[in-house]
């Protein structure tokens, strides 16, 4: 039988045995469109291939044989989440006939099919692959790039690609795949080479054979290699070897192994991508065209694997590879991994390469080669080893080289034993040297101790057993073995039976507790490493053992695993002797018991009295009161025990019992810093015990007992370690004779004492360097605490061979200076969160530890930074900013403040286009009156109007209704200019859903007539109504439609083609529509084909609308290939010799103006110069370009504007174009200069229909010289320029300049001179010219002076014009900004105007001009007010809107509607920004010459109206409460920075409110009290703000404690501040948990005050404890600290448990102390004096309260029965039990020193207190200790009592 054992001792039981059948088969049967597929038996497949190397899996191709001989494969992965978390599940990929299912799953959680994809032609191959979308196609981008997750499908002549995001590409093959690898740029190919392939003739090249694709957008490109040889020189070329076939590819390291079939040859080459140089050396050297993509380079493996592999394997042998290079390779240091090199089947030989990579990560070295005998073999990541399937047929672990031993597989016969296997001798010359990992990997790492010289193995496995297992053979086909193992994932893999049938199987893992994990972790890290393996390879085989043990007992296991090893009996030490194990103990560690005799022995009954349960019974009230007497177990027994309990020396442990003692008490130290680790401190500290007496170390023990009073016996068991063996012991240079412990590492630094460094172990006692590190840097203020490398606060522990480990390890937690950071406590929390710590990990440190911690956070909290980074806002508890930062990482989609309104709600049978505009933030702007609906009223054009017109009696009833008909036509002047007023309203306001069209509201142009509400049509023929009317409003209705969509909106081109009307007549909105998807961004996404297709349609309207739609989303970008668009429709950048196009004239128009917004800013020479010529285009050749020249000549000279925009006399390049003279001479007249260029010819025969001469037509060239003069020189303050435009000052000129055209000089001259505008009335008159003033009439004179000379009709036009421009000016200027004086001044002119109107001599100006000067006031003051919805401006434009008859026109209508849309921009959420670029938009936008008629653009093209969505920014921040998501008021405090008209100011705002524009800011600070701070600070960069306002303005704000917001509480009257600090101090009483509720809205306090405050009927004395916790959750909530609330209650859980005397621990006395500690120490003191104004983070009232009432209970009990006890302790005598709590608690409140520090000073002969005072100094006991210790030290009988 001892052989069964032995044998059992190295078998590990597999766990979870099912059978494995691949989902996608059963599935498949039942998926349509497989009827015919009936899957026969399955064949192994000749092929094998791997996947993505990144999870590790390897699938197998498998052959069915079916009708058309099908091939069925799979392959699987480990599951990936969407959301990144932890999964445990495998995915499957499954591959038969045209289908391809992909389902996920495991046992927990059930099988599903996640897809399943049918295609047209049988699938080769189905892959995962994660392709890059990288922008920037350089190596080091490759980082942080976001990735593609696709899964393809190989057919025989194309790929298929899915993103999981649903994008599906496809691409061609240009040639037969034989294989597909997924790597880590994306895919490789490998060319399937046709036997009949002609050899290549001498002068051709062969083809290549490797290709790779690295987005499935791009082209396939030529794989290159470079074979590195010795000297290097390597040359580059492409890869054109077909005996070179790919075996394996794995993606981190980034390597492929290939195998030369000819030579029989294995390669290593690491994958990258080409270097442009190498790039070229390709393209030069080969006639093939295609860039090469990847370049695979050779590494230095090839020369090792040549003498091992040559010749062994025939050609044709088939390939089998499997690899485990593992994923989590990059660590800090540098791993050394194991690759398998393929296992050739005829060999049936592994042979593993150790390789690592360099430091410095740039190359992988190959070490040794070693061979192990084997048949198959699969990697186990879950616990870096391979299972090994043996020739024998035995399964078998190894890790790296080492056999771990094997696995038992229940239910399968074991192997017979026909070949006995002997351990594997390495083939090469060994490397030992080697970098260990960091510890930082999971524990079961048994790849990091891989060992390097050969190990006598463990146990001899030759001495196989047949019969054993045979009794549950669940498959009981005899002869059945296992023939291959495949798809490994984490720690499951499959085996394959020879039978057919397949076993899927689960690798245990290394340790499931956490307390085993952590204490294997520290002690593998200390051991060396062969010794570390040996160790871990019996825990494992103990711990997974056929029949181990369950989780509870996991720890009693390796205990009694662990101290075997250092040499105990186990069996005969009374504490391990108790351990229960269910199942038997492995017989690795017991040896043979004897069997028990049948009478029965005493032994049990002793066992029983030694039982904890016994001693806790003794100690049970119970047994007291009922004077039970304790029996006493027999100390007979012990004694004889203590004779012969010695160690055994030998074993593999004993040498390094102190450095394991040692680590392990740092892992028991590290434990007290975790709450939720009491159960394990506990288990562990009977083994530190045993371990500290054994090896005579009082100190420990001493400081054991502090900590567990209860558990720590002062005598017990103590095992012999024989003196000579002591010697052998290897006690490391780091073991301190003094217990390092971490309490009293802090406790000293609050006191400002030094102490030594502080030991800890890399990767172990994280949190006591956390807690180490982060004392040192907020009590000491040692700034260089975390950021230096090498702390001079902490000692690391490391064995002498691990020196690189250092620096590597350190570098994690370097200090990132991302963040602002300025005091100590910010520099705390940012260190803090770049650490990975977290508020869960807060929780669980004990409270006095982490005080220190939350008062940094709550210095944190009261005045953050805005651009912290979400985890520190989360840390320091403001949600506010937490949430801001996670909304700035989403992706732009719907905001919180878009209002969802299902589309089938609206109540209105009409959509008037307006409804999806945000109520809720509308109505908190304009809180107090209707003005929105009255907007929507007045804008509205969906609903007939009313036609009012009075019948005369003298009217018949014919020519009444011609009469209302007219009415009608004149209405709808009107109506027909509503569309572009709305799209500024709704500008911006809507989420289009993507499956259902756009609503575009009806343009209604009928009218209803009272009163009885008869329709009234203008189609009825009795008037005339002018053709296509409704053409250009329809458009304008299109845009107002398109504008509604937020830029943020996902929106791709099939929607907007979706878009398209059915109807010919909806072609106009249609237009309109795409115009409006180009301002706002979203024409890009339309495809070129698209645009292709409606251009050639020839609609004058859709291209118009395209056009200039295309250019605005391209602005200043240059774009080629919207250039050539765009030049197709302008004959003066076609070349000369073209065929002639015939595009319609506003078309030309449209894509001149397109130009000008694509080469925004550029100054682009030939543009510039084109522009300039067309600005002067005479008419002709012949019949062509003679009407409205106008708009033409204005676009070109619009454009030539914004291609120099801003440029003014540094045009570069330019000088010789003379731009400015030109433009003057167009401006003023004169000669026609004689046409240059390339389009002389087609000016040579002259116009049929014009007669011009040789002089330039003013008339049509002037506007747009102007203008462009005015934008080239704009903001430059160029006088010289400014003169020219100055208005002409003598009668006799003005009669030479259209009054009309004084307004743009005026205009255009004020722009240029930009700072010199003045918002008053004086500044405006100041452009008039000195002959107007004087003599111009005021227009309410009655009488005319006559003068004969003086023309007064030009004179007073002129002057109405030139104070328009002047005012229109003054609206550019401060555009967007509210400015009040402006607003005044302009109101005024308005009104003047209004009066000019009516007055009786308007006649001599002209009512026309007059009207077109008051809509230019009109929008210059909108453009002021724009998005403030200013309630005087609101009001002329209602005036205005019921002026229907006279002068009022299509344009004045549009002009006023223009206004009153701009006053509402975009709801009230956008404004007009001052940019150069706006200034530009709003030029074309606001041109101030209005159409006369629906159909007019003679003078200017109406679809430029819409530009001025170029100009509007959103600026409205809105404050949303971050409780309860909904928007608030909030005060704002805006600080503008200084400038040469003000000096720097702060002006408060209430927000929601539009901000002046961003440039102007200094800061923007959310002002309390009501609302947490919060500062924006703008001198660092406005990217941050900007951000927040482009997503809707959403500013998160979070209301303090006890306030309430102000719409529910406008004044402040009614916080629960204002009703209780007026009594602070009685208050404690009064306060009623009901009101909790008005301070927070957490839901834990608010369940707290629920159960705990609520007083019940007949308390009694618990009223006291609830009167406490009310006051203590008042004190919490008042102060904003309700993290501190766990922490009051502990305390006085604590002090009542000391008052009871039932500490059984001290840890919480211990956390007490700290927190006095903390409260007296230095640096707290001086933080409050220098904040004086801030709360106060504990009561100050309930700190002495807890201090007196402890000293009270630990003087009581001193002055009772404790005098005695401590002065035994001192003397160090036995004293007794019952004391034994309430003295260490005594000892650690204290902190009175252990009794072996007292001799050292030499207490014989005290007399005074004086001289105890003097001989205590150099133990730094506390003098209060002092003076309680002073009695019994100096022999008086009864302590002083303070």
């Amino acid at each position: 039988m001892s052989n069964v054992y032995e044998e059992r001792a190295t078998m590990i039981a597999a766990r979870d045995l099912q059978e494995f059948v691949p989902f996608g088969r059963d599935h498949c049967k039942h998926h349509p469109n497989a009827l015919n597929l009936q899957l026969r038996q399955l064949q192994p497949a000749s092929e094998l291939w791997s996947s993505d190397g990144a999870a590790g899996l390897v699938g197998s191709l498998q052959e069915v044989t079916i009708h058309e001989k099908q091939k069925e494969s799979w392959q699987l992965r480990k599951g990936v989440s969407e959301i990144g978390e932890e999964v445990d599940y495998d995915e499957e990929l499954y591959v038969a006939g045209n289908m391809v299912i992909w389902s996920k799953g495991s046992k927990s959680q059930a099988l599903a099919v996640y897809k399943a994809f049918t295609v047209d032609s049988p699938v080769q191959q189905a892959l995962w692959c994660d392709f890059i979308i990288s922008q920037d196609k350089s190596e080091k981008a490759y980082s942080n790039d976001e990735v593609e997750k696709c899964i393809c499908i190989l057919q025989s002549s194309c790929i298929n690609m899915h993103s999981i995001e649903g994008k599906d590409y496809i691409a061609s093959l240009p040639f037969q795949v034989a294989n597909v690898w997924p790597t880590k740029y994306g895919l490789l190919f490998e060319r399937s080479s046709s036997s009949h392939e002609m050899p290549p003739v001498p002068p051709r090249k062969p083809l290549p054979t490797l290709f790779s694709m690295l987005h499935p957008l791009d082209e396939i490109t030529p794989l290159v290699c470079k074979s590195g040889s010795l000297f290097g020189s390597s040359r580059v070329q492409y890869v054109v070897d077909h005996a070179m076939k790919i075996v394996f590819l794995n993606t981190d390291p980034s390597i492929v192994m290939t195998y030369d079939t000819v030579q029989g040859l294995h390669s290593v080459w690491v994958l990258r991508r080409v270097k442009p140089e190498e790039e070229n050396v390709v393209l030069k050297f080969s006639e093939q065209g295609g860039t090469p993509q990847n370049v695979a380079t050779s590494s230095s493996l090839t020369a090792h694997l040549r003498s091992l592999s040559k010749g062994d394997s025939p050609v044709t042998s088939p390939f089998q590879n499997y690899s485990s290079i593992h994923s989590q390779s990059r660590s800090a240091s540098s791993p050394s991994l194991h690759s398998r090199s393929p296992s050739i089947s005829n060999m049936a030989a592994l042979s593993c390469v150790k390789f690592q990579e360099s430091n410095d990560k740039a190359q992988l070295i190959f070490g040794s080669v070693t061979n192990i005998q084997a048949k198959d073999a699969a990697p186990v990541e879950k616990i870096d080893t391979m299972l090994v399937l043996e020739g024998s047929g035995n399964l078998v672990l190894y890790t790296g080289i080492v056999r771990v031993g094997k696995v038992f597989i229940p239910g399968l016969p074991a192997p017979s034993l026909s070949m006995s296997n002997t351990m594997p001798r390495p083939s090469t010359p060994l490397d030992s040297i080697s970098t260990p990992k960091p510890l930082s990997k999971l524990l079961g790492s048994m790849e990091e101790v891989v060992l390097l010289s050969p190990v006598p193995e463990l146990r001899d496995s030759s001495k196989l057993h047949d019969s054993l297992y045979n009794e549950d053979c669940t498959f009981q086909q005899l002869g059945t073995y296992i023939h291959s193992v495949r798809d490994p994932v984490h720690n499951r893999v499959t085996l394959e039976l020879s039978n057919g049938s397949m076993v899927r199987i689960a690798i245990p893992e290394i340790a499931t507790s956490e307390l085993v994990q952590t204490c294997l972790q520290a002690i593998k890290f200390i051991l060396p490493k062969e010794i570390a393996v040996q160790m871990l390879v019996k825990w494992y085989n103990v711990h997974s053992a056929p029949g181990g043990p369950s989780y509870n007992s996991e720890w009693n296991l390796f205990v009694t695993c662990l101290m075997n090893m250092m040499g105990y009996n186990t069996d005969r030490l009374a504490w391990t002797r108790n351990f229960d194990f269910e199942g038997s103990l492995s017989p690795v560690i017991a040896p043979k018991k004897a069997r028990p005799s049948e009478t029965g022995s005493d032994d049990d009954w002793e066992y029983l009295l030694n039982s904890d349960y016994h001693q806790n019974v003794e100690s049970h009230l119970l047994t007291r009161s009922l004077c039970l007497s304790s029996l006493e177990a027999s100390e007979m027994k012990d004694e004889e025990f203590s004779q012969n309990l010695s160690l055994d020396s030998s074993t593999l442990l004993f040498v390094h019992i102190p450095a394991i003692f040692f680590v392990l008490h740092l892992v028991y130290e590290e434990l007290k810093l975790n709450t939720l680790m009491g159960e394990g401190i506990r288990s562990l500290v009977d083994l530190l015990v045993q371990l500290a007496r054994d090896l005579k170390l009082g100190p420990y023990v001493d400081h054991y007992y502090r900590d567990y009073p209860t558990l720590v016996r002062t005598t017990g068991q103590v095992c012999t370690i024989d003196q000579g063996q002591t010697g052998f012991m290897h006690h490391p240079s780091f073991f301190t004779p003094e217990p390092p412990s971490i309490y009293q590492w802090v406790s000293s630094r609050l006191k400002g004492e030094a102490i030594p460094p502080y030991p800890y172990l890399p990767g172990i006692c994280e949190r006591s360097k956390l807690i180490v590190l982060s004392m040192a840097l907020y009590i000491l203020g040692d700034e260089g605490s975390v950021s230096d490398e090498a702390s001079q606060y902490l000692s690391r522990i490391t064995i002498a061979t691990q020196k690189s480990q250092a620096e590597q390890e350190e570098n994690r937690c370097s200090f990132k200076h991302s963040a602002s950071v300025s005091s100590l406590a910010e520099r705390l929390v940012v260190w803090m969160t770049n650490v990975g710590f977290t508020l869960r990990d807060l929780e669980t440190l004990p409270f006095g530890i982490a005080l220190p911690i939350r008062d940094a956070i709550y210095h944190c909290r009261e005045q953050p930074a805005s651009d912290w980074p979400e985890a520190v806002c989360l840390l320091i508890g403001r949600q506010d900013l937490s949430k801001q930062a996670c909304e700035g990482n989403l992706p732009k989609g719907k905001s919180v403040l878009s209002s969802d309104v299902p589309s089938g709600t609206e109540t209105e049978e009409e959509d008037d286009g307006m409804n999806d505009m945000n109520q809720e933030v509308m109505s908190l702007i304009w809180s107090e009156d209707l003005r929105v609906q009255d907007v929507r009223r007045l804008l509205q054009s969906a609903h007939p109007v009313r036609v009012n017109v009075v019948q005369y009696p003298e009217l018949s009833d014919h020519e009444f209704i011609e009469e209302k008909e007219n009415r009608l036509l004149q209405l709808c002047q009107r109506t027909m200019a509503l569309p572009v007023g709305r799209g500024m309203f709704t500008l911006f306001s809507y989420h289009p859903v993507p499956t259902e069209p756009l609503p575009i509201p009806k343009l209604n142009l009928t009218g209803r007539a009272p009163p009885r509400n008869t329709t009234v049509d203008l189609n009825s023929g009795n008037i005339d109504v002018p053709p296509n009317m409704t053409s250009w409003a329809s458009f304008h209705n299109g845009v107002a439609a398109g504008l509604k969509i937020a830029p943020a909106s996902q929106i791709d081109s099939a929607w907007i083609v979706y878009n398209k009307p059915k109807h010919a007549e909806l072609a106009n909105e249609y237009a309109g529509f795409l115009m409006a998807l180009g301002l706002n961004g979203h024409l890009t996404k339309l495809a070129t084909l698209n645009i292709h297709d409606y251009l050639t349609k020839g609609h004058e309207m859709t291209s118009i609308g395209l056009l200039l739609g295309v250019s605005a989303a391209k602005l200043g970008t240059m774009d080629m290939s919207i250039t050539r668009l765009l030049s197709i429709h302008i004959p003066a950048l076609l070349p000369p010799t073209s065929t002639e196009l015939d595009v319609p004239h506003n078309v030309q128009v449209a894509a001149v103006v397109g130009i000008g917004l694509v080469y925004q800013g550029t100054a682009h020479r030939h543009t510039a110069e084109v522009l300039l010529a067309e600005i002067g285009r005479p008419p002709g050749p012949e019949m062509e370009y003679c009407t409205d020249r106008e708009s033409y000549s204005l676009a070109a000279g619009l454009a030539l504007g914004m291609v120099c925009l801003g440029h003014g006399s540094n045009l570069i390049g330019m000088s010789d174009l003379n731009v400015p003279e030109q433009l003057y001479q167009y401006m003023v007249g004169g000669h026609r200069r004689f046409q240059a260029g390339m389009h002389r010819e087609k000016h040579k025969s002259p116009s049929y229909q014009i007669k011009e001469g040789d002089t330039i037509n003013v008339d049509v060239t002037c506007p747009g010289a102007t203008l462009a003069l005015a934008m080239i020189y704009l903001k430059t303050n160029n006088r010289s320029i400014a003169d020219w435009l100055r208005a002409p000052d003598t009668m006799y000129l003005l009669d030479f300049v259209k009054p009309e055209f004084l307004l743009l000089r005026t205009l255009a001259r004020c722009l240029i001179l930009w700072d010199d505008i003045l918002p008053n009335s004086k500044w405006v008159d100041s452009n008039v010219p000195q002959i107007i003033r004087e003599n111009s009439i005021s227009l309410s004179e009655i009488e005319l002076p006559c003068s004969e000379d003086l023309n007064l009709e030009t004179l007073s036009q002129a002057h109405v014009y030139i104070i328009a421009g002047a005012c229109l000016s003054l609206g550019f200027r401060f555009a967007g900004s509210e400015n009040l004086s402006a607003f005044n001044c302009l109101h005024k002119f308005a009104k003047d105007f209004m009066t000019y109107l009516s007055a009786p001599n308007a006649s001599v100006t002209g009512p026309y001009n007059l009207e077109t000067c008051l809509s230019v006031v009109l929008l210059s003051l909108a453009m002021v007010m724009a998005g403030s919805g200013n309630l005087k401006v609101l009001q002329l434009c209602r005036f205005l809107h019921m002026k229907t008859g006279g002068e009022m026109n299509y344009g004045f209508h549009l002009a006023h509607h223009m206004a009153l849309g701009l006053l509402f921009l975009g709801g009230g959420r956008y404004s007009l920004s001052t940019s150069n670029s706006s200034i530009a938009a709003l030029l074309c936008a606001l041109y101030p010459h209005f159409p006369a008629h629906s159909t007019d653009n003679r003078y200017h093209l109406q679809a430029l109206r819409h530009l001025y969505v170029l100009a509007a920014e959103p600026r409205l921040l809105v404050p949303v409460d971050v409780d309860t998501d909904t928007p608030c008021y909030a005060l704002l405090e805006v600080t503008y920075k200084g400038t040469q008209w003000y000096e720097q100011t702060k002006e408060e705002l209430m927000a929601p409110t539009l901000l002046p524009e961003l440039h102007l800011l200094k800061q923007i600070k959310v002002k309390g009290p009501r609302y947490w701070e919060l500062l924006i600070d703008l001198s660092k960069g406005t990217q941050h703000l900007k951000s927040i306002l482009s997503k809707d303005g959403v500013l998160y704000v979070k209301l303090r404690a006890g306030q309430l917001s102000y719409k529910e509480d406008p004044m402040g009257w009614q916080s629960l501040f204002a009703q209780t600090v007026a009594n602070r101090n009685s208050e404690a009483r009064a306060f009623k948990p009901e009101t909790i509720s008005a301070f927070t809205s957490d839901p834990a306090l608010l369940s707290f005050a629920e159960y705990f405050c609520k007083p019940t009927v007949n308390m009694g004395q618990k009223q006291e404890i609830l009167d406490l916790f009310s006051s203590v959750l008042y004190e919490c909530v008042t102060q904003e600290t309700p993290e501190m609330l766990p922490a009051y209650i502990a305390m006085d859980q604590a002090i009542r448990r000391l008052g009871r005397k039932e500490m059984s621990e001290t840890s919480e006395l211990w956390q007490i102390r700290l927190v006095l500690e903390f409260f007296s120490s230095r640096s707290h003191q001086e933080r409050l004096q220098n904040h004086l104004n801030r709360g106060l983070f504990m009561n100050s009232e309930f700190l002495p309260v807890v201090k007196c009432t402890i000293d009270n209970a630990l003087d009581r009990w001193l002055q009772a029965e404790g005098d005695t006890c401590v002065q035994a302790y001192l003397s160090g005598q036995p004293f007794e039990e019952s004391q034994l709590s309430m003295l260490a608690c005594f000892l650690v409140y204290h902190s009175v020193p252990a009794p072996r520090h007292l001799p050292s000073i030499g207490l014989e002969g005290s007399t005074s207190f004086a001289d105890l005072l003097f001989k205590f100094k150099q133990l730094k006991m506390p003098v209060r200790t002092l003076l309680r210790l002073a009695p019994l030290l100096l022999g008086s009988p009864q302590p002083m009592v303070m």
